[in-house]
């Protein structure tokens, strides 16, 4: 049977006091609203739809290639949202089931999304709606079952989900909260959805409405109860940000730690959804890994490392770095305090050290840039030194120029070398040199000015 998602994600988010749209906000670099769409795709749905009001052309942008979009022209509710989605393309012929989720609900697992489709599937149900208890329910939306007021009697099917705002005293009492998480037969949500009325204390059309109507045709609602209150929490604010973060951050490391990965204090570490770490590898105090990133086995990360879309290798040591977009082959070391800009390559064994910054450059196989360096537009081979404080100058206010330097060559401290120049293999180039020119093989080069000194000066010019 097909399935499809709906993600409503048109609220203004105005607890967030931002310019920005509430689900453009990201929870460890990812953009709110990626998560359901992320939890959807990953539980197999196969299509899912965004529903965004008429101006979020940024939300629209966000999702492009990952789910089609439907607009809410008014903010009238969640089933008002729910029927712009229903009557997209996607959605307007569709038969099978349907999930509905929301923008800035981003703790929801694939799992039991999983287990939604699934418990709908096998009780040959309408709906099913994702459930939670708490002991202080208010605000929450109520479930009412057949036996809500009736402790003899069996759990029984859900007949209402009433509002906090519509509750009367008895249905406030009730501990049985609505995630607003549901799974519709296509076919029923659709006819329930053109019967949903506004007469209530918002004026609004909801959602909740729909269990009643389906009931009233005599069809099966049935509730879905959580045992992870946490899949169920919304963003409103930024402090519920940080919460929701919180708790992903630790559903992540959690997830890596179980697989292999070291983490001697996992609430200093902050891993994105996408990266990859293998078995082995040790992750220590302010570790962040966001995007593509991907750490290979027997590596150590840490303390003081942020590692955004960038590839380490096996048996790497990475202490005090920033690295962007960069690669770091087996057996590499970077830092403490190194920065490896977008296009940075540590091939194997390489390392760039204290205060070094490296930038679209490749450093050779067992290559050391140790410190106070920069490398920039670079070429280097095997096996080269570079002494501290030596940078090449790449840069001529214009246009950006490549440095060449062959193996086993060495590199002298506080050495400038002015590109486009090329310096060949097993060259030795004198300590402070300004290189301008091209150097062949096996040469020396020393381009610095003549010492001079003049006995007596000093005391002869502090009088």
């Amino acid at each position: 049977m097909r399935t499809a998602g709906i993600v409503l994600a048109a609220g203004a988010g105005t607890r967030m006091k931002s310019k920005k749209p509430k689900v453009l906000h990201e929870l460890l670099g990812r953009p709110l609203v990626m998560w359901p769409v992320a939890a959807l795709k990953e539980a197999g749905i196969d299509e899912v739809t965004v529903v965004v009001g008429p101006d979020d052309e940024a939300v629209s942008a966000a999702v492009e290639g990952q789910a089609s979009v439907a607009i809410q022209h008014e903010k009238l509710g969640t089933a008002d949202a729910a029927k712009a989605a229903m009557a997209t393309d996607a959605l307007a012929s569709f038969e099978g089931s349907i999930v509905l989720a929301y923008g800035d609900c981003p703790l929801l697992s694939a799992d039991t999304i999983r287990r939604l489709v699934d418990a709908r599937i096998q009780e040959g149900a309408a709906a099913v709606v994702l459930t939670f208890r708490v002991e202080e329910p208010f605000g929450y939306g109520r479930i009412i079952r057949e036996d809500t007021y009736r402790s003899d009697l069996p759990v029984g099917e859900v007949v209402a989900i009433v509002e906090q705002k519509d509750a009367d005293e008895r249905q406030a009492q009730v501990t049985e909260c609505n995630s607003g998480f549901y799974c519709f037969d296509a076919a029923a949500l659709r006819r329930a959805l053109a019967q949903v009325k506004n007469d209530n204390a918002q004026g609004e059309y909801y959602i909740t409405d729909v269990v009643e109507l389906l009931r009233a045709e005599g069809l099966k609602v049935i509730a879905l109860e959580t045992d992870d209150v946490t899949e169920c929490a919304g963003v409103n604010s930024r402090v519920q940000l940080a919460e929701a973060t919180r708790a992903m951050q630790m559903r992540i490391n959690r997830a890596h730690m179980e697989a292999g990965v070291t983490m001697l204090a996992p609430e200093l570490v902050w891993i994105g959804p996408d990266v990859e770490i293998a078995r082995d590898v040790e992750l220590l105090q302010n570790v962040t890994l966001m995007g593509a990133t991907s750490i290979g086995e027997d590596s150590v990360i840490g303390p003081d490392v942020r590692l955004t879309d960038t590839v380490v290798g096996c048996s790497c040591v990475v202490d005090e770095t920033v690295a962007v977009e960069a690669r770091m082959d087996d057996g590499a070391t970077a830092g403490p305090r190194a920065y490896l800009r977008p296009g940075a390559h540590l091939c194997a064994g390489a390392k760039a050290g204290t205060h070094v910054e490296i930038k679209k450059s490749t450093i050779g196989a067992g290559s050391k840039v140790p410190h106070l360096s920069y490398i920039g537009d670079t070429t280097m081979g095997g096996g080269v030194n570079i002494g501290a404080g030596s940078i090449t100058c790449n840069y001529d206010g214009a246009h950006k120029h490549a440095t060449i330097i062959g193996d086993d060559t060495f590199i002298g401290s506080d050495t400038m070398m002015v590109a486009p120049v090329s310096i060949g293999s097993n060259v030795t180039v004198g300590a402070g040199s300004v290189i301008t020119k091209d150097v062949p093989d096996d040469a020396l080069a020393v381009a610095r000015a003549r010492e001079s000194v003049y006995d007596g000066w000093t005391s002869a010019h502090r009088k």
